[in-house]
C-alpha cells in the first residue's frame, strides 16, 4: 500500500510541541493509523460515502457489497451505473434518494463536470470541497472524508463532524461540544496536520477509549 503522501512522525511532532493535551492523548491512543484509501478514485470514494450516509457501518457495507456484486463485485464505469434500472439498485437496499444522489454523481463524472484525478492534485481543499459538493446529496463533509480518507490531505478539519466534536469534548474534559466556530478557531494551532489530530479525536470518541480512560 502507497505511504500516505505526508510524514506522519513529523505531523505528530508538530501536534505534541503545539498543544500538551493533543499531545497527552497522542499518547494514550499510540501510533497513528488512518485508514487511507487511496486505490478509490474520487467517483468511487464519494459514491461509497453516499452509500455509507446515515447507516450504520455494517448495514452500509452489506448494501455496497450488493450494489458492487451487479458489476462483479467492483466498482461500475459511471456509465455502467447510469444504465442500471432503479429497479435493480433499490434491491441492493439503496433507498431512492441515495439513487438519485449516485446517479446525479455518474452523470457529473461522464459529462466531465468534476474535476479529474488530474484536476485535483493542482487543486486546494477548499476547491475540491466546492466543486464535489454540486452534487446531490454531497456536501461539504462528504467530500472532507475523501480529502482525509482517499486523497490524503494532511490539513483538513471536519468541524461538523460529530465524532471529531465528542472527541474534542472527551480530550479537553468540556462537558458541552464545542460549536463550529470554537473548533475551527482552535484547530489553528494544529495546521498544518488537522487532518492527524481530527484522526485522534475520532479515536478519543470511541467507546472503547471512553471506557478505558473512567
Amino acid at each position: 500500500m502507497r505511504p500516505l503522501p505526508y510524514d506522519p512522525g513529523l505531523a505528530l511532532a508538530h501536534l505534541r510541541s503545539n498543544d500538551p493535551v493533543l499531545a497527552q492523548l497522542t499518547v494514550e491512543i499510540g501510533d497513528f493509523g488512518l485508514e487511507f484509501r487511496e486505490d478509490q478514485t474520487p467517483f468511487e470514494a464519494l459514491m461509497r460515502s453516499i452509500v455509507f450516509q446515515q447507516l450504520s457501518g455494517h448495514a452500509a457495507t452489506s448494501i455496497l457489497n450488493r450494489v458492487l456484486g451487479l458489476y462483479g463485485n467492483d466498482f461500475p464505469a459511471p456509465g455502467a451505473l447510469l444504465e442500471t434500472p432503479d429497479g435493480e439498485l433499490r434491491s441492493c437496499g439503496l433507498s431512492r434518494s441515495k439513487i438519485r444522489a449516485v446517479k446525479d454523481l455518474a452523470s457529473k463524472v461522464a459529462q466531465n463536470l468534476l474535476p479529474t484525478p488530474d484536476d485535483i492534485e493542482t487543486m486546494q481543499d477548499d476547491e475540491i470541497v466546492n466543486a464535489f459538493s454540486k452534487v446531490r446529496g454531497i456536501g461539504p463533509w462528504t467530500v472532507e472524508m475523501m480529502l482525509i480518507f482517499n486523497l490524503g490531505r494532511p490539513d483538513v478539519l471536519p468541524v461538523t463532524d460529530l465524532g471529531v466534536r465528542r472527541g474534542y469534548s472527551v480530550a479537553y474534559q468540556s462537558d458541552e461540544l464545542p460549536t463550529f466556530k470554537q473548533l475551527r478557531e482552535y484547530g489553528e494551532i494544529w495546521k498544518p496536520y488537522r487532518s492527524v489530530a481530527s484522526w485522534y479525536l475520532w479515536q478519543a470518541a470511541s467507546p472503547d477509549f471512553r471506557s478505558d480512560t473512567n
